[in-house]
């Protein structure tokens, strides 16, 4: 299972950074931030995949994601129209401003029980769906204040439930990410050509065995399996923009198109030909 930390680029004037409809139904995402993500989608049903919890939701979904907890895109294999608001909030929001700040007490106790992950009912989502998907008509102090009347609300709210019986661990330390976060961008970068392990080793300062075992560990994925994942997401995006398949192939790192085919059909469940016919009549 490929697990990516994703950088997120706030506004320099804001602490909260609004994604609208960000579509990646076809791409499996599994990825985790130090900020925390309230997540609203609206008309569609899928699989909620937070931590260690999996369940399906039925035409619509409102959830507040605690620091650092792996998640899927929430959208993905998702075939009908929908919408999509993603809320990212800096760790630093507020922060020690509930001691001194009595009524924003509840909004510190919903963050701390965030490292479980939340998840709303329809009375949640019926409330305040709309005003989540409103957010971006809003700016600066307005959105900030609108903001925290949805997250007081959702504090509020009875409908709630908790995903975890206790808080998710995050179990990349500091050193961890960076490590990671160099091997990632190796492959980002590199790709489109021949990698090999003793080039992420050396990376991380670990000896090619010793990578192995680590690598494993935080991703649940060997080396080159993740980097097949890799190519493969990027694969999808060439396929989507009607690029034939064996130019995908190579354009994506693979030496040969029958292991293309192979991994292809492994990762997603159907051949890039199917694939993209299969989408070309969905849209």
């Amino acid at each position: 299972m490929k697990t990516e930390l994703e950088e997120i680029s706030h506004p320099t004037d804001s602490s909260l950074c609004l994604m609208v409809n960000p579509n990646l139904s076809d791409f499996f995402f599994w990825h985790f931030h130090p900020e925390y993500e309230l997540v609203f989608i609206d008309g569609a049903s899928g699989t909620r995949h937070v931590g260690e919890h999996i369940s399906r939701f039925e035409g619509s979904d409102l959830v507040l994601i605690g620091s650092y907890i792996p998640h899927l895109n929430f959208d993905y294999g998702v075939k009908t129209p929908y919408e999509k608001m993603v809320v990212h909030i800096r760790p630093d929001f507020l922060q020690g401003a509930h001691s001194a700040t009595p009524e924003l007490q509840a909004i510190h106790e919903l963050f701390q029980l965030s490292r479980q992950g939340i998840a709303f009912g329809e009375r949640a989502k019926t409330a305040l769906g709309k005003r989540i998907k409103q957010l971006p008509n809003h700016a600066g102090f307005e959105l900030f204040l609108e903001l925290l009347s949805i997250l007081k609300a959702l504090m509020d709210s009875s409908d709630k439930v908790l995903l975890h019986d206790a808080p998710v661990k995050n179990q990349f330390t500091q050193k961890d990410q960076e490590r990671l976060r160099r091997v990632f961008e190796l492959i980002d970068r590199n790709y489109q050509r021949k990698l090999e392990v003793r080039e992420a080793a050396q990376l991380t300062f670990l000896s090619e065995a010793a990578f192995c075992r680590y690598f494993k560990k935080m991703t649940r994925l060997t080396f080159t399996e993740f980097v097949n994942h890799y190519r493969i997401d990027k694969a999808k995006k060439l396929l989507l923009q009607d690029r034939n398949v064996s130019e995908t192939c190579f354009d994506c790192g693979f030496e040969s198109l029958s292991y293309f085919n192979r991994t292809f059909k492994k990762i997603t469940g159907q051949n890039p030909l199917s694939f993209k016919k299969g989408h070309r009549a969905a849209s």
